[in-house]
């Protein structure tokens, strides 16, 4: 249970106080009716004594009185018997009594942490104390107990009366008539002798007192000393100052509401019947919602229909309760409170607990003398009180009593009192001794209602008594309940009795126990009552050890429930929002609902509009597991309240729940949206809001702009350097305002989620936002209807509708046009609400008119959450998050815009065919632009050709019509030999791959456009590519805040097989002399192999060779040297050709020039037209495919003759390394061009194309195929560093190095019958092919091992020198004579010298012997 101001002591004492009745005459009435009092009022807040009173028990031991506190209540009488429960003027004002008892505001708190709840409610509950107070006040007095009955009586007269004495001697009359005649039921009075004691009631304003001094001493020697008193009052005779402060200790008790006296109640009665019909109203109105209610039922539900208009607060004046207003007491002063407080204790010790005492001995006295008679105190001697108890019905009891009534003089009844008379002067150990026995007596005559109401007051007893010398009997309190409850139907004094035990058990920590005592008396008879426990068991249950808080949160909704449907709206909904904190947020999902229903209904009753919007908002934002029909109730109620609260304050817009936003999806968009195509033209796609965002592809388009700034900037990026971002999301980086530009639209993209089950209608949807314009410091604000007038400074797009269907999510796209410069702040979004299944149902003028008043009108802020940091430690600890500017634009000046648009562009190309396509450029803004660059993922797939080819021919003349080559006619076809074109390199050179574009003048105007050949080239791996190509360009006017512009386009080309081209170069086995062909330099041979890949599925008939070409610095292809050279090299399906060319050496003169590198192109036709390889875009796309292998533009180490003796080891075999590296390098280019003859649609079409073969070594084959990449082993983890093996030039390079030939007649005749040894000259040609010295040794022995065939003879030998030493110098040619014996005639193989070649600067364990390239035969013939 909740804290109480009062122990639990203090509470059952005051529980039960000695009661004392008032009989005042008229006069006196008058006198106390000076200061707004009755008597009986006059004395109630002086009714504790505030010293210690004694009295002697039967023992004639003293005991201690303390705190006592008496009940002084007029004498009202009545002629019916008091019903078993209250009063319906009663019950009415108990309510009134706990409504106008609210929780004030700033009260104290508890803090309770249980789990992981965090709980704060009332401490006290001052409502249920008043209650509490107010209930055991208006307790009806019963035969079965004397506790409320009257012990005393005071009569009070005036000393203004003619003649006092004779006025109480009336009184005196009055009360005996009262309490003997039998005529009154009430009130009921606790022995025959009641104690009268008389008091004269002086005015010191207008009485003499002398004469009441006289009076008083009269009634001393009447009724004596100890029996009456002189009450002086009303000695103010002049209005109160007004900075003397008076105290009114009245106020308190009389709000209270003192509902003995019967007087009170008539004069209350129009207020209580007002009061009750409103409570019945609300009642009735409950009621009649509940049944109209179409929603589906629940117990605790309440009706979600349409609400009433507001209600008063139900509250009365407690003034008017009191019988009177204004101030208390304005004629008494201090001394008089003292007069008064004084009386009451002379009347208590002098008076009261002395005649207390004497009848507790005298009921002693006559209960001992009878001891012993039998085995209780009493039962066998009944017969001696008047023959026990008598068997008669009564008509007030209720049945379960059994009928039994005791007569007052029955033994039982005896005891009875004596219990409560020491029980009430706080002598608990004798009161338990005397109950426990009467109890005994009780359950043997089955007497259940005098049984239960000893239990109840044993128990209570048992409690009391100090040094709780035996435990607190609950059992008994429990039988008690039982019996008043079940067999005696009394439940007002079992609500009495609950009242009592559950605050004795909870004193002692047994807040389980009682709380089960609590909810068992709820009950359907009293919704107030059952509220109150319900409300208190729940208290009970967050108080114990481990705080039990869902049964916590339970309770205080089942008391909220019963709060309202005793008309306590304010207790309801307090219960339900200190329940709530238990269930938000925990999964709960329908008891939320219903809490946040109902709260907002009764906040709404209350006339609290901001709590049930709160409320309502609550129930439509979280994702519920309500039914489509009870969604839409919540729904219609909120706009329904909402439309209530707006209707008084239009000017501001609130907060809408609905649709939920989800701020993380929010996309802003800069710019017009892409054009689409225009008949043949396809437009740049560009960013566009319905791409979805990809981090690759964003790192991508970075590093393709931070190449293209680096361009326009001499190679250098600023620090300054931003990437573009058009489109921005919560993944790209916000952390820098975004900048827009004047003129241009604004695209923000809200993602809107319907979380009902029911469809949402919202109209005329807009954004929200603030301008600060350049330079100024104000800030203009704006919403949807300012922006028709302002329309200078940010134009608004409105949607009209925008229909969401059951738990939707809808993307909403809002535009707005800056036209002026300044910074822009994006805060909400602003739109009416409606739901849309009112418009379904409505019909006719009704529903239309219902359809206006469920449209609602407000906003919803955009508030983005920037990213979570996590660079410090705090923000490691911490959720902190960064800022996110995406919704803050700064508006800049005007930029140009550009448009790009693409002619005849196409989807799919065979592996290395040429197409001509067009590009065209427009400028769609009011700048001029310029520096257009375009950089590209592939740069080898395009071409924009040169400004200027010295080497085009003026004329050409193209064998074919639409040929994308430049062309002529072959000077002479059946010659083989190779045209040769020198061109520097500059020509074709662009620096990281950017590419200026050639507009003419490098500037676009304001609404110029401008058209471009491009020339493509399939890639030369198949599949589907992805191209994406990044424009660049500038504004004429520097000094814009936003220095360029950037326009994206993707393409994506499905390449299929064409041609597959392998090449290899090995030198000529010639002699030197035969290959210098006016060229100087060793001759080399490249075999061209050519397979047709195509698997004919585009159409593909045949492929034609016309052209091979070669490009290099150093080397040129010189003829062809195919057998057949009469015809065109053609090529189906998986046919193959192979081509064999000589290459040699370039001319020394053209190896390098000052100006810088220059390429040959040297072009061998195979039919009857010559291609120029040198000119676009042939040569462009080799040289932009070269640049991509890295083969053509790389940088070479010129050779240079160093001293060997200055050059560490680690260099000298580096150098050797590239010499013969150097030695075996071709670095020859091939360049295959080709026709393909299509048939497509019954036609046939010619395309064309061109393949690229690097050969960089001789005898190693390159392919035009680009190797497919093959994933990579797994390789074991080592941990330790191994040493890396000594390097060791392998023997098949160092076999390069010397070039030999033999130089033998093929047949030689010998006549072996005259000379028998045959001697044949043979010359050896040794050539050094690197550019170093190199040391030779020649070994002419015969190796031991032979591999010739057995037909080969090898009876030879060679005659002279059996080994020579030669040392060559660089590219030296040297002719050794040599002499060959034959003994016989046969062929033999004449290349049998081992060769030992090595540069000089090599140790001599590395020399490796030089292998010969191929057998040399020669014949020789007997001629005999």
């Amino acid at each position: 249970m909740a804290q109480c101001a009062q122990s639990v002591q203090e509470f059952v004492q005051d529980s039960f106080v000695p009661m004392v009745g008032v009989l005042c005459s008229e006069e006196a009435e008058r006198v106390t009716r000076k200061n707004n009092l009755s008597f009986t009022e006059l004395l109630r807040p002086f009714c504790r004594l505030m010293s210690e009173g004694h009295i002697r028990d039967p023992n004639n031991q003293v005991q201690v009185v303390k705190n006592l506190r008496i009940c002084i209540n007029n004498v009202v009488t009545s002629l019916s018997t008091p019903p078993a429960a209250l009063s319906s003027a009663k019950s009415r004002l108990l309510n009134e009594v706990v409504l106008s008892c609210q929780p004030q505001e700033g009260a104290v708190t508890n803090m309770i942490i249980a789990g992981n709840y965090e709980l704060n409610f009332s401490a006290t509950t001052p409502w249920f104390e008043t209650y509490r107070e107010n209930f055991l006040q208006s307790m009806p007095p019963s035969d079965h107990e004397f506790l409320n009955h009257y012990l005393a009586c005071l009569l009070v007269v005036s000393s203004t009366e003619a003649v006092p004495v004779e006025q109480f001697l009336k009184l005196s009359q009055e009360q005996h008539r009262i309490q003997h005649s039998g005529d009154y039921t009430n009130p009921k009075w606790f022995i025959p002798n009641t104690l009268k004691y008389y008091v004269l009631l002086h005015d010191m304003s207008e009485g003499d007192e002398q004469r009441a001094n006289g009076v008083y001493e009269d009634m001393k020697q009447r009724y004596g000393s100890q029996g009456c008193y002189l009450l002086k009052i009303n000695t103010r005779t002049f209005p109160a100052e007004d900075d003397e402060q008076i105290p009114d200790p009245w106020s308190q008790y009389l709000n209270r509401n003192n509902l003995h006296s019967q007087d009170i109640l008539e004069d209350l009665s129009p207020t209580v019947n007002s009061i009750s019909a409103a409570g019945e109203d609300c009642h009735q109105y409950t009621e009649k919602d509940d049944v109209s209610n179409n929603v589906e039922s629940h117990p605790l539900q309440l009706n979600p229909g349409s609400l009433p208009p507001f209600t008063d607060d139900m509250k009365k004046d407690s003034d008017n309760l009191a019988g009177g207003a204004g101030s208390h007491g304005a004629c008494l002063t201090l001394n008089d409170h003292d007069h008064i407080r004084q009386f009451i204790q002379e009347f208590t010790f002098r008076g009261l607990l002395p005649h207390i005492e004497k009848n507790i001995r005298q009921l002693n006295d006559q209960l001992v003398s009878r001891k012993g008679l039998s085995r209780s105190l009493f039962t066998a001697t009944k017969k001696w009180f008047g023959g026990g108890k008598v068997p008669e019905k009564s008509i007030s009891e209720p049945k379960s009593t059994c009928g039994l009534l005791y007569p007052p003089e029955a033994p039982e009844l005896q005891i009875r009192k004596m219990a409560d008379l020491c029980f009430l002067v706080q002598h608990y150990e004798l009161a338990y001794s005397c109950y426990h026995t009467a109890k005994k007596d009780f359950l043997s005559d089955q007497a259940m209602l005098y049984a239960a109401g000893a239990l109840e007051m044993a128990a209570v007893s048992a409690f009391l008594q100090a040094g709780a010398p035996r435990p607190y009997p609950a059992h008994y309190m429990e039988t008690a309940i039982q019996k008043y409850k079940d067999e005696c139907k009394t439940m007002v004094l079992a609500e009495r009795c609950a009242l009592l035990s559950a605050e004795i058990l909870k004193s002692q920590g047994k807040y389980s126990e009682a709380a089960t005592l609590l909810i068992k008396m709820t009950s359907e008879d009293s919704d107030l009552r059952s509220a109150l426990l319900l409300e208190q068991a729940a208290h009970c249950f967050i108080n114990m050890r481990n705080p039990m808080v869902r049964k916590f949160a339970f309770h205080m909704i089942l008391a909220g429930h019963r709060f309202s449907k005793a008309g306590q709206r304010r207790h309801a909904l307090r219960c339900y929002c200190q329940a709530m904190q238990v269930y938000k947020d925990r999964g709960w999902s329908l008891a939320e609902d219903h809490i946040n229903f109902t709260i907002g209904r009764q906040s709404f009753t209350l006339n609290q509009p901001e709590g049930a919007v709160l409320a309502f908002r609550q129930l439509l934002t979280n994702d519920s597991k309500q039914t489509a029909t009870q969604q839409g109730a919540f729904l219609r109620e909120y706009l329904y309240v909402y439309k209530s609260v707006m209707g008084e304050n239009e000017s501001s817009l609130p907060q809408l729940p609905l649709p939920c936003i989800q701020s993380s999806l929010t996309r802003v968009y800069f710019g017009h949206e892409r054009r689409l195509a225009q008949g043949e033209k396809q437009a740049a796609t560009h960013v566009s809001l319905d791409q979805e965002y990809d981090q690759d592809m964003a790192v991508m388009w970075c590093h393709l702009e931070e190449e293209l700034v680096a361009s326009a900037n001499r190679g250098v990026v600023p620090g300054s350097f931003q990437p573009t971002q058009c489109c921005l999301n919560s993944q790209t980086d916000n952390l820098r305002q975004p900048l827009a530009v004047v003129e241009e639209p604004i695209i923000v993209e809200l993602t809107f989620r319907n979380p009902l089950k029911v469809s949402l209608a919202l109209s005329n949807v807009s954004l929200l936002w603030r301008f600060s314009p350049a330079g100024v410091s104000s800030v203009k604000e704006n919403t949807t209807e300012e922006v028709t007038q302002k329309e200078d400074v940010i134009s608004a797009e409105i949607i009209p509708e925008f229909h969401m269907c059951p738990e939707e999510t809808k993307v909403a796209r809002l535009r707005l046009l800056p036209h002026r410069t300044g910074q822009l702040k994006i805060v909400g979004v602003v739109y009416n609400l409606a739901a849309g299944s009112v418009g379904e149902t409505a019909s006719g003028t009704e529903g239309q008119h219902t359809l206006e008043l469920m449209v609602v009108r407000g906003k919803q802020d955009l508030k983005v959450q920037g990213p979570r940091l996590n660079q410090t430690k705090e923000d490691k600890m911490l959720v902190r998050h960064g800022p996110d500017l995406r919704l803050d634009p700064i508006i800049t000046p005007p930029m140009p815009l550009l448009e790009v648009f693409f002619l005849q562009f196409p989807t799919a190309l065979l592996c290395g065919e040429i197409r001509k396509a067009y590009v065209e450029f427009c400028n769609v803004s009011g700048v001029s632009l310029c520096g257009l660059r375009v950089v590209s993922t592939h740069p080898e797939f395009f071409t924009f050709g040169r400004h200027a080819t010295t080497t085009t021919p003026t004329a050409s003349t193209s064998a074919e019509i639409g040929s994308a080559y430049q062309t002529c006619a072959a000077t002479s076809p059946s010659c083989s030999a190779s045209t040769e074109v020198l061109v520097p390199a500059e020509d074709f050179s662009q620096p990281c791959g950017v590419m200026d574009i050639p507009v003419e003048g490098s500037t676009l105007q304001p609404g110029q456009s401008t058209q471009l050949p491009l020339w493509l080239r399939g890639p030369d791996q198949e599949g589907v590519h992805e191209i994406n190509f990044l424009f660049y360009y500038e504004s004429t006017d520097k000094g814009n805040k936003m220095s360029h512009r950037v326009l994206r386009h993707t393409v994506f080309i499905c390449t299929s097989r064409s041609l597959s081209v392998q090449a290899s170069a090995c030198r000529s086995s010639g002699p030197p002399l035969h290959s210098l062909d006016g060229g100087g330099g060793g001759g080399t041979l490249v075999f061209i192999d050519v397979e047709n890949i195509n698997l004919s599925e585009s159409g593909v008939r045949e492929f034609h060779i016309i052209q091979v070409s070669s490009s290099s610095q150093h080397w040129r292809l010189h003829k062809c040297i195919n057998p057949s050279k009469d015809k065109d090299c053609r090529l189906t399906s998986r046919e193959r050709a192979k081509l064999c060319f000589r290459a040699t050496r370039c001319p020394p003169h053209q190896d390098a020039t000052r100006d810088g590198k220059k390429f040959t192109f040297a072009d061998v036709n195979l039919g009857n037209e010559r291609v120029f390889s040198s000119s676009t875009p042939c040569g462009d796309f080799f040289f932009r495919g070269c640049r991509t292998s890295g083969s053509v533009m790389s940088s070479r180490t010129s050779c240079s003759t160093k001293s060997h003796s200055c050059v560490p080891a680690e260099d000298r075999t580096s150098d050797i390394t590239n010499i013969v590296k150097k030695c075996n390098e071709l670095d020859l280019n091939i360049i295959v061009i080709w026709k393909a003859f299509v048939v497509e649609d019954n036609r046939q079409l010619i395309l064309e194309g061109q393949l690229h073969v690097a050969l960089q070594t001789i005898g190693k084959e390159a392919s035009s195929l680009v190797p497919r990449q093959e994933s990579q082993e797994m390789m074991l983890l080592k941990f330790k560093s191994e040493v890396p093996p000594p390097f060791v030039i392998p023997p098949a390079e160092l076999s390069q190095l010397v070039k030999t030939h033999l130089h033998y007649p093929e047949t030689y005749t010998h006549p072996f019958t005259q000379d028998s040894l045959c001697l044949v000259p043979v010359t050896l040609t040794l050539s050094n092919c690197s550019l170093a010295q190199v040391d030779i040794i020649i070994d002419m022995r015969h190796m031991d091992t032979c591999t010739e065939s057995v037909e080969v003879h090898s009876s030879f030998c060679w005659v002279g020198q059996t080994q020579y030493k030669l040392q060559l110098s660089p590219r030296e040619v040297l002719g050794l004579t040599l002499q060959a014996c034959f003994l016989q005639a046969g062929v033999y193989n004449l290349n049998t010298p081992r060769i030992y070649a090595k540069p000089v600067e090599q140790d001599a364990m590395c020399e490796t012997s030089q292998q010969m390239a191929s057998p040399a035969f020669i014949i020789i013939i007997n001629s005999s």
